[in-house]
């Protein structure tokens, strides 16, 4: 399918047909069918490493050509999932994008491979950044460009506002990212976007609630059941449903064993005032976590790209990023071939020529 595409964009005169090759090939990686079976190229070096950076230590991978010396570095952000710089569509895409000639280096964020967002991810971010912005081993003398997915993507703009990273960044792609994490959480408990339009229903991916639930079992369950639930909860998000129900056995008391029931069956929108009171008192650590009211602080092109059937983060936060970004060097595209960070939705040869014809334009 992807080979088709590009065959059309090469005809139809759309040039280099180089740079939209490649493209295809990023996108058939992204895509969960050909992660699953990617095997590892023969010509890339993949280097394991520990980088100390200012707001800590953390686990990273580079991912170059065998025998490079110089090229574009390219810090790749993974989402919310155990499996982190390690995750399934992580490895091949990344390995994809070395193959084009880019010095890649996908950085462990612990907070995000453990379903929290905090400031961890803005930190790593920017010392990945600063990192190997400073490799001169691999990458050139030249600025880097930053790329993150799901929350990842919000963070990553965030990063690249900071005064640390002046100058250093070469462009942000955000995708599927956050504009305003308050605003994101507000959706998941109500089931309605606050778009620039205005206010309109959307059910919402019922994920999203255990996620916030786990991230703050300290306020809602009783001491004695809290490490139990907590564990059930992670269990449950790595879809591990046998572990999830053998850690549930170990709850205690009546508020314990209500909070897993409400979120095994996915009905934890009952606790929609306690939710909302939650969001209210960690307001100021949200806007801390959101890049809206920062983006005139990132002197690059930011590309935006979001699902249009998002319902974990909606696909609004790209216009609200839009929209604030203004006459700001940036390209949006909103696409119905995503469904949040994984591309595996049909669509027709415009749309699939839409997302190609960004790609390429990243590249």
């Amino acid at each position: 399918m992807t080979a088709s595409v590009i065959g059309l964009a090469v005809a139809l005169g759309w040039s280099p047909g180089h740079r939209y090759w490649r493209a295809g090939k990023m996108l058939s990686a992204l895509s969960a069918a050909q992660a699953a079976g990617a095997a590892k190229p023969e010509p890339l070096v993949e280097e394991d490493l520990t980088v100390d950076g200012a707001g800590g230590k953390f686990r990273a991978r580079v991912y170059r050509l065998r025998g490079q010396t110089g090229g574009r570095g390219l810090i790749v952000a993974h989402g919310i999932h155990h499996e982190g710089m390690n995750e399934r569509r992580m490895v091949p895409f990344a390995r994809e994008l070395a193959r084009s000639g880019l010095v890649v280096l996908t950085p462990e964020v612990t907070d995000l491979a453990d379903y929290r967002i905090t400031h961890q991810g803005v930190s790593v971010i920017r010392d990945a950044a600063v990192y190997l912005r400073g490799r001169r081993d691999v990458v050139d003398d030249a600025p880097v460009g930053l790329m993150g997915f799901s929350f990842a993507g919000g963070l990553s703009l965030v990063a690249a506002a900071e005064p640390e990273l002046a100058g250093r960044v070469a462009y942000v792609v955000n995708v599927g990212g956050h504009h305003d994490l308050e605003r994101v959480l507000r959706f998941l408990i109500r089931n309605q976007v606050e778009t620039p339009a205005g206010v309109v229903p959307m059910a919402a991916h019922d994920y999203g609630l255990v996620v916030l639930l786990y991230g703050a079992v300290d306020r809602f369950a009783p001491e004695a059941d809290r490490a139990a639930l907590r564990d059930a909860l992670r269990a449950s998000l790595h879809q591990d449903h046998a572990a999830a129900v053998t850690a549930a056995a170990r709850l205690t008391t009546d508020r314990g064993r209500q909070l897993w029931q409400l979120a095994d069956t996915r009905k934890l929108q009952t606790l929609a005032p306690e939710l909302e009171a939650l969001v209210d008192a960690q307001r100021a650590e949200l806007a801390a976590l959101s890049p809206r009211g920062r983006l005139a602080a990132i002197h690059a092109p930011v590309y935006l790209v979001h699902g249009s059937g998002d319902s974990v983060i909606p696909p609004s936060e790209a216009q609200w990023a839009s929209a604030e970004l203004g006459s700001a060097d940036h390209i949006t595209l909103i696409t119905p071939l995503m469904e949040h960070v994984e591309v595996n939705k049909p669509a027709g040869i415009g749309d699939r020529l839409a997302l190609l014809r960004f790609i390429a334009q990243m590249l």
